[in-house]
């Protein structure tokens, strides 16, 4: 018998803590799909899921950073047109000049209320939730 899973991905909503506003990161995909997503990628075997929230934070962007909290979990089915998904979101702190590395084409450093508006899969909803969460201490809805 095969079973079929979810794949476990994280993705990361990165604060620039020595920059006014503290802005966040976004990377520039540069495989399909292709436009404006948060940094993250699916969980190796073996790895937690923290360990591959810094990780893919490293590979992406070039930063180490601190995992402040794991902020909600995504788990439409139809939140990545690849394949089902699931999504742990940490929001995590980070200093110094991010790159773009790995299958990051180019990236970029937005204020909440300056993001783009070609966002992949879900991000749009992750990055709505975390403004509720950032400025009013709104946490998302477990059912919707």
């Amino acid at each position: 018998m095969t079973y079929r899973n979810p794949v476990p991905t994280v993705d990361i909503i990165i604060e620039l803590i020595e920059q006014p506003n503290r802005p966040i990161i976004l990377i520039e995909r540069k495989n399909e799909p292709y436009g404006w997503a948060l940094p993250g990628g699916f969980v190796d075997y073996g790895e937690t899921i923290e360990i591959a929230a810094c990780r893919e934070a490293q590979e992406e962007v070039s930063l180490d950073v601190e995992l402040v909290e794991q902020f909600h979990v995504y788990s439409n089915p139809n939140r990545d047109p690849r394949q089902h998904t699931l999504s742990i979101v940490f929001i995590a702190k980070a200093k110094g000049k991010p790159q773009p590395a790995d299958d990051a084409k180019n990236l970029g450093i937005f204020d909440l209320w300056e993001l783009p508006e070609n966002l992949c899969f879900d991000h749009n909803q992750i990055l709505q939730d975390y403004k509720n969460y950032r400025y009013y201490r709104f946490r998302p809805q477990l059912f919707s």
